[in-house]
Formats: structure tokens, sequence, C-alpha cells
């Protein structure tokens, strides 16, 4: 029997990726994303059904499962994909800018998950995989909000696991490094202004070490992430966290076998902070 997987985020960077190559492997895919005109050349293939959801709108969270239920019989795998970073000084946002960070990376992908778990829960089966980050283990300077919500996805996945796998639901964490996608474009929020000058020597570092060559150069291809993504699913195994990427790898292996003051220490020094 085909199986199905459920993704969100599908319009560009991993979750279209991860579309297409789960296509190619044979299975079904609702590909959801807030508006379907950006499906591209998804929307043409055969086992594909593009549909609109936006994950801070409940109602659209609802009609998407209910019309991938519908048409191909269950879901077998959520892929919680979609989100956003928002970058710069905590002094910089508002609370309506803070609250739209939690609300789409951490709200929407609970909303999401809720809305699923109903239909695996019957199936007796299933497979969630949250896009967490290595930023959610690990942070860089001016990312609060955003290493915020990658903290609390890697938690709440966690816990999760444990109420689920009794019920045959496997969770999964995937924590991509660099990838050569749209996060630092339409997908990134920064905000500084110029009253805060106190924090722009931080802002310009941050943009240097973000923006050179030698970062640039460590991104990986969606497609490492769609590959970890397939292993998280496939895999048959209770196993809970799957990097993506040679330097995610890099700082998992790091974050883990260095101390608190040696491991800040080192992005300090990356960033060319003091202290």
């Amino acid at each position: 029997m085909t199986q199905t997987i459920f993704i969100t985020g599908a319009s560009s960077g991993i979750g279209k990726a991860t579309a297409h190559y789960f296509h190619d492997k044979g299975w079904n895919v609702v590909a959801t994303l807030r508006d379907p005109a950006q499906a591209g050349d998804l929307a043409a293939l055969p086992r594909v059904l593009v549909s609109c959801l936006d994950v801070t709108d409940a109602a659209s969270v609802v009609a998407a499962v209910d019309a991938a239920e519908a048409r191909f019989g269950g879901i077998d795998v959520l892929l919680n994909n979609a989100g956003y970073g928002a970058y710069g000084p905590l002094e910089a946002f508002d609370m309506e800018g803070i609250r739209r960070q939690f609300d789409t990376n951490v709200i929407g992908l609970l909303e999401v998950t809720k809305a699923v778990l109903p239909g695996m829960r019957a199936q007796g089966k299933g497979v969630i995989v949250n896009i967490s980050s290595i930023g959610g283990r690990m942070t860089f300077p001016l990312g609060s909000l955003y290493h915020g919500t990658k903290f609390a996805v890697e938690g709440l996945s966690e816990a999760l696991h444990y109420e689920l796998e009794p019920l045959g639901i496997r969770v999964k964490i995937v924590e991509p490094g660099m990838i050569a996608t749209d996060f630092s474009g339409r997908s990134f929020d920064f905000r500084q202004t110029p009253d805060l000058t106190a924090y722009q020597p931080v802002v310009d570092k941050l943009f240097a070490v973000l923006g050179s060559p030698e970062m640039a150069a460590t991104a990986s291809p969606p497609s490492v992430v769609s590959e970890a993504i397939w292993a998280a699913v496939t895999d048959g195994t209770p196993r809970l966290r799957y990097t993506a990427g040679a330097d995610a790898a890099a700082y998992m292996a790091a974050r883990s076998a260095q101390d608190d003051a040696t491991f800040i220490g080192g992005v300090k020094a990356q960033f060319g902070l003091g202290g």
C-alpha cells in the first residue's frame, strides 16, 4: 500500500526538496503551503495533493488534514517543516514580532501535530518528523527568538517521543546545519533600529560571518536534509535525533565533547566577540 507524507512549508527549500524526494520514492505527498500558487511543478505531479495551510491559522490546518485523509485515506508521516528565523537584538522586536516567531515555529507545529494525531492513533502507527536545527542545541549571537523556538522544538519532541511511542507513533528530530535555501531571504526576519547603536558592533560581526565565503562553503543542498528525513522515517529504529550536513555533525560533536565555557568561547571567537 502506498504511504503518504504530509509536509508543511513545501513552497521551497527543504519542504519542496523533500516533497520531490518522497514522490520519487513512490509515496503520496501532501504538499502544504500558505499560497498554493507557489507550488510550481509539484502541482502537476501524480500522487501529489497541494493544499493551502498556514500553521498560524487553525482552520486551514484542520481543512488541509481533512483533505489529505479524504484523498489518500490517512497520513503515515507528518513533516513539520514550516518556519522562519527571527534574528536581531531582543529590544528591536515588539511583542507582535516575538509572538509571530513562536506562533509559527512552535505553536503552529503543535497545532498541525494535534490535527494529525487522531488519525495516526486510529491507524496504530505513524512517524512525526520535526525540523529543528543545530540551533536547537547551540546558539549564535542575536538569535534569542529563533534559538528559543528551536530549543522548544527539541524539548517538546523528546517529551512527545515518550507518550507516542506506546501508541506505535515514532517522533524524530532532524537538525540541519547551514543549508542553501531561502532561509536567509524571505524566511529570515532581521530587525535592528537606529537608536539601538550599542548592539551595532555585534550586528556587523554577525553579518560578516554569515555572509562570508567560508560560511557559504559549508552550506549543504536541501537534498541532504531530505536524505536525513528519509532515514528518520524508514530506518525502523527508536533513534530520536538526526543531523543533516557535515557542519551540523561537526558542531554537534563539539557541543557534546566540550563544556559550556569552551564551546561558547569558540562561538565568540568565530564571531570576533570578546569576553
